[in-house]
């Protein structure tokens, strides 16, 4: 509002971090608990041995 510029990271937009938001920053999703569910689901699914299946291998 009272600056000739300002860098607006899409990280903070898109809420990548969860602890830490800088004051000029709206945001629009809170992607970074659904990578890191993503992430706990992807290891638990290969540590179980269901990923990759026949259908997700060559």
């Amino acid at each position: 509002k009272y600056c000739d510029g300002q860098v607006l990271v899409s990280h903070d937009m898109l809420g990548l971090y969860e602890k830490f938001q800088p004051k000029f920053v709206r945001r629009y999703a809170e992607l970074g608990k659904a990578m890191s569910q993503a992430f706990k689901q992807y290891i638990n699914d290969v540590k179980q041995k269901n990923f990759p299946n026949d259908d997700e291998s060559y």
